[in-house]
């Protein structure tokens, strides 16, 4: 087999979802592509373009990063304080399920 097709184990150690700022980022993310994707293929055309949804998903990396990263005390809370911005921007900008009605 070429070396190249290899896959060496050490190469992906620590690799992986770990914390619990992974498993927030990436569920927020993927629920992101589904939005997107439900959107794209649907009969009318959508209100948003793709580049409405860069700064959530730019967002939910520095989230992950943050939290990971930042030492703590700091880490947390600002991880936090981030995820919540990007959920805001969903619901005020993407408007998931038709927007906010009161």
């Amino acid at each position: 087999m070429h070396r190249a097709l290899r896959t060496d184990r050490r190469n992906w150690e620590g690799v992986g979802l770990e914390t619990v700022y992974d498993w927030i980022t990436v569920a927020i993310f993927g629920g992101l592509v589904v939005l997107f994707l439900h959107r794209s293929v649907g009969e009318k055309e959508p209100d948003d373009t793709i580049w409405h949804y860069l700064p959530p998903a730019v967002g939910c990396a520095v989230a992950n990063y943050v939290g990971n990263k930042v030492d703590p005390p700091y880490g947390g809370p600002i991880s936090a304080a981030i995820v919540v911005a990007v959920l805001i921007y969903i619901v005020l900008v993407l408007k998931p399920f038709g927007g906010l009605k009161f």
